[in-house]
C-alpha cells in the first residue's frame, strides 16, 4: 500500500511541479526561470527520501521537454531537464533530519535544516545548468563562456532557491504532518 502511494503522490507532484513552472510569464532568453517548480520535488524527497525525490524530480524534468524546450543536441536536455530536476531530489539526504525535527516541534530547527536540504538540492541544479551552459551555450555568452554561465544561471537559481526553500520551510513548519503517511492519505 505505502509503494503505491508513493507512485501516486510522485505522479501528484510532478505535475504540480510542472504547473507551478509554467505558471511564470517570464522566462530567460537562453532558458530558465523564477519559479516554485522544485517545491514539489522538495516535499516529496522529505517524505519519501532520495529515491521518491529524485524519481518526481526526473519526471518534473522529463514532462517540462513536452512544453517549448530549449533542445540543442540529444545530450543537452538530459542535462538541463531530466538530470538537473533528478538532482534537486538528492535533499531527500536529509528526510531522516527532516522528519524527526518536525516530530519534535522545533520549528526553528526545522526551517535551519529544510533550508539547508533545499539549498543542496537547488545547488546541483544549479551546477547542471552551469555545465550545460558552459558547454552547450557558448555562443551566447558575452564574455567568458564560464562566468557568463555562472552569472547568467545563477540570475534565475538563486531566486528560485530562496523562493522554494523559504516556502517549504513555511510549509512544513506549519503543517509538519506533510511528512507522515496515513492510511487515509495525505
Amino acid at each position: 500500500m505505502k509503494r503505491l502511494q508513493m507512485l501516486m503522490e510522485i505522479a501528484i507532484f510532478a505535475s504540480l511541479g510542472v504547473v507551478f513552472d509554467l505558471l511564470i510569464p517570464f522566462k530567460m532568453p537562453q532558458g530558465g526561470s523564477i519559479s516554485l517548480a522544485m517545491l514539489p520535488i522538495f516535499v516529496m524527497a522529505f517524505r519519501h527520501g532520495v529515491v521518491g525525490g529524485v524519481i518526481t524530480g526526473a519526471l518534473v524534468g522529463t514532462i517540462q521537454l513536452m512544453f517549448a524546450p530549449q533542445v540543442l543536441t540529444v545530450v543537452q536536455p538530459l542535462l538541463d531537464y531530466t538530470l538537473a530536476y533528478g538532482v534537486v531530489g538528492l535533499s531527500g539526504v536529509f528526510a531522516g533530519q527532516v522528519k524527526k525535527v518536525a516530530t519534535e516541534g522545533q520549528k526553528k530547527r526545522l526551517m535551519t535544516i529544510v533550508l539547508f536540504a533545499t539549498l543542496l538540492g537547488a545547488g546541483l541544479r544549479y551546477i547542471c545548468h552551469v555545465i550545460s551552459g558552459i558547454v552547450f551555450f557558448a555562443e551566447y555568452a558575452k564574455g567568458p563562456v564560464v562566468p557568463y554561465s555562472f552569472i547568467y544561471n545563477a540570475t534565475y537559481m538563486a531566486p528560485s532557491y530562496v523562493l522554494c526553500g523559504v516556502v517549504a520551510g513555511i510549509l512544513l513548519t506549519t503543517a509538519p504532518r506533510l511528512l507522515r503517511y496515513s492510511a487515509r492519505g495525505i
